[in-house]
């Protein structure tokens, strides 16, 4: 299995996607992929969502995730599912193990310093900044990352497009994660996903 550094510099960005109707799973992700974002994240917000990376899975190119996994109970389902990888929006002592113990994969939340320690105390150093824009921004983060140069982040919440290139621009994110890609609510139009995944594959951060 591959390992997170993998995942994270396929695209500049993940898409985080909350998917409501399995329906609408396939013709999600064959837009993104097609737009060039590869690496899927599938919330676990949903009772479409297991059903949804399934169905995203067999989409050619689709690397399909899993995220909002809270504990080991949905670690293991997510893994069932066929996740390739697992994201959270925290970290606990338990779901670190149980993700290490799996050998999945894994991107835990943190917005502290303390976090960040934890995180490495559990062996994790690739982390989601979590809310990334609430939790205080690229200032808070660029204060971290020079205590913790070791790491390397997946900010998430709150960007956007036009936010996304300063992100990106901070040698210690490797990717952004954005939920503009596909807002909940709307209807799916797969030629509007595919615009935007396109204008987002164009982000680097070198």
């Amino acid at each position: 299995m591959a390992d997170i550094d993998t995942f994270m510099g396929r695209a500049p960005v993940i898409p985080v996607l909350v998917i409501d109707r399995v329906e609408d799973a396939r013709p999600i992700a064959e837009a993104l992929v097609a737009g060039g974002l590869p690496v899927l994240e599938v919330t676990l917000r949903t009772p479409a969502a297991l059903d949804a990376i399934r169905e995203m899975k067999k989409v050619d190119g689709a690397v399909v995730g899993a995220g909002t996994v809270l504990d080991p109970d949905q670690l293991d389902t997510a893994l069932e599912a066929g996740a390739e990888f697992v994201v959270s929006p925290g970290l606990t002592d338990r779901l670190g193990r149980a993700a290490a113990d799996a050998g999945v994969p894994f991107l835990p939340g943190t917005a502290t310093t303390g976090d960040i320690m934890r995180a490495l105390d559990l062996g994790f150093f690739r982390l989601k900044f979590f809310p990334a824009t609430a939790a205080g921004g690229l200032p808070v983060l660029k204060a971290m990352t020079a205590v913790f140069g070791q790491v390397r982040f997946c900010p998430t919440g709150g960007i956007t497009l036009a936010s996304a290139p300063e992100w990106l621009a901070e040698p210690a994110v490797a990717c952004v994660g954005g939920s503009w890609l596909v807002p909940r609510g709307q209807a799916i139009d797969p030629e509007a996903i595919r615009a935007r995944a396109a204008a987002a594959a164009q982000l680097r951060s070198r």
